[in-house]
């Protein structure tokens, strides 16, 4: 699977509120990134998600990944 940048990956999700609801998805579809995350957690294979999504590519499968994992990837700062 092609690693993106992470302007690449950017570039392909989109936030729109007047597409599902403002969550992220796939710049041009209605394929939320959630919904590629729950495909994956359900067992899911890459090879499996582009044969039942066609409009999708191995890219934007990247770029949702990429996505994700910039989500959970913050700093976590204690008070004291």
């Amino acid at each position: 699977m092609p690693t993106p940048t992470p302007d690449t990956a950017l570039a392909r999700i989109q936030s729109d509120p007047a597409i599902c609801g403002g969550r992220p998805v796939i710049r041009g579809t209605r394929m939320r990134v959630s919904d590629i995350l729950n495909l994956f957690a359900g067992g899911a294979t890459q090879a499996e998600i582009l044969a039942d999504f066609d409009y999708l590519t191995a890219e934007d499968i990247a770029a949702a990944l990429a996505y994700a994992s910039a989500q959970i990837d913050h700093r976590v700062i204690t008070a004291a």
